[in-house]
């Protein structure tokens, strides 16, 4: 007999809704990918990589000139000088580099606090490394945009003498928030003579709207230091499906990261690496990411207001929350399986990024749009969705 380590574990939101996406040919908003191809510069760059027979495994770290690349972008947008022979490693994607990171430092009974809605491989990553996690929600008001706002007092309170990590994840995944430069000042001072650390998902790094200016946390040096900062070049260059990420972190946690890192993956697709390297030293491959997601939002954001739904805008990512309350008063789930089933439109529930998606305070009739996608796919939904 099988003794499972995650009995309470199924398939997730995001491979349902797409089934139900396929099973009723409906639009498919809901799982976090782009339906365009990226930039054929960079498909060219690949096949460039394998025709030059970059085909073996390259370093367990990563290939030297991507590493190069990334310190050199971290040290032009966020002035931290990352040595890249002992603090960059290259991941199969920031979903691997969480992973990584969390068997790497979290021992059994460690307590780690997570801010929830929060992304879903973080607590199964916790629990697999025998630690525990601690929910802090973020606070909500439909009287505010956005809906989310992060209470670091609440934070703070949930620290013991049993914490090692805290996970943060800005731009936030589902809510679009992002960080303030008080936000910084708060997080230097919760760690400040602590012996805990951080994790930073920035995995939506190049995409924070209006104009405004992403706040890493490599950027305050008091943090970086105790900080595994994790980014994913899937998200920045329309290529999810190549799984391919980062971390910057010191060389001691790098050194720890990469213990595991080299048994969990060992390395990373080799002319992907090349290709990536030689694209990324063009910095408009990615600054100029914003303001093309940027029209996608806004375009999202004003049919929305046209509809019964109601959108809150997005300060960054490529998601941007609804609340349906004009429609029905159905939980999130049952809502968005509806609406797949009968209507033709898949989304995702926002409880689903909760402990416990079926509680009451988990459920705030909020459902998560993905607008990476393209026009003619918004269109699409959007001539359902009016109706409605």
């Amino acid at each position: 007999m099988i003794k499972s380590k995650f009995p309470e574990v199924g398939t997730t939101i995001f491979t349902v809704m797409s089934q139900l996406a396929n099973e009723h040919q409906a639009v498919n908003l809901g799982q976090g990918f782009p339906d365009f191809s990226p930039d054929e510069k960079l498909v060219s760059l690949v096949n460039e990589a394998m025709i030059n027979g970059h085909n073996q495994y390259p370093h367990m770290a990563g290939v030297k000139e991507l590493r190069d690349s990334i310190a050199e972008k971290m040290h032009t947008l966020y002035r931290h000088a990352y040595d890249a022979d002992t603090e960059i490693t290259v991941t199969n994607g920031a979903t691997e580099a969480l992973m990584s990171t969390i068997l790497s430092m979290v021992h059994p009974g460690d307590e780690v606090i997570v801010i929830e809605p929060c992304y879903d491989s973080y607590v199964p990553c916790i629990k697999l490394a025998g630690g525990i996690p601690v929910f802090v929600p973020l606070s909500y008001s439909i009287n505010k945009n956005p809906a989310y706002s992060i209470d670091w007092n609440r934070v703070e309170d949930a620290i013991t003498a049993k914490t090692k990590l805290i996970i943060l994840n800005f731009p936030h995944n589902p809510t679009g928030i992002t960080l303030k430069e008080a936000d910084l000042d708060a997080i230097e001072n919760i760690i400040k003579n602590r012996n805990i650390f951080l994790i930073a998902d920035e995995a939506y790094e190049h995409i924070v709207f209006d104009n405004k200016k992403f706040l890493s946390l490599s950027s305050r040096e008091n943090i970086a230091n105790k900080t595994f900062v994790i980014s994913s070049f899937g998200k920045t260059y329309h290529i999810t499906g190549w799984k391919v990420g980062y971390c910057c972190a010191p060389k001691a946690l790098t050194a720890e990261l990469r213990k595991i890192h080299q048994f969990v993956v060992f390395t990373v697709s080799s002319p992907m690496q090349y290709a990536l390297a030689a694209f990324m030293k063009d910095a408009s491959t990615y600054s100029g990411l914003s303001s093309f997601y940027q029209e996608k939002h806004d375009f999202l954001h004003q049919a929305l207001l046209n509809t019964r739904f109601k959108p809150v805008k997005s300060e960054g990512t490529f998601f941007l929350l609804a609340d349906y309350s004009e429609i029905s008063s159905s939980n999130e789930l049952d809502f968005t399986k509806k609406l797949a089933i009968e209507n033709g439109v898949a989304l995702i529930p926002v409880s689903a990024f909760y402990k416990n998606p079926s509680a009451v305070g988990s459920n705030n009739n909020m459902v998560r749009f993905c607008f990476a996608k393209k026009n003619e796919t918004l269109e699409k939904a959007l001539e359902v969705l009016s109706s409605i």
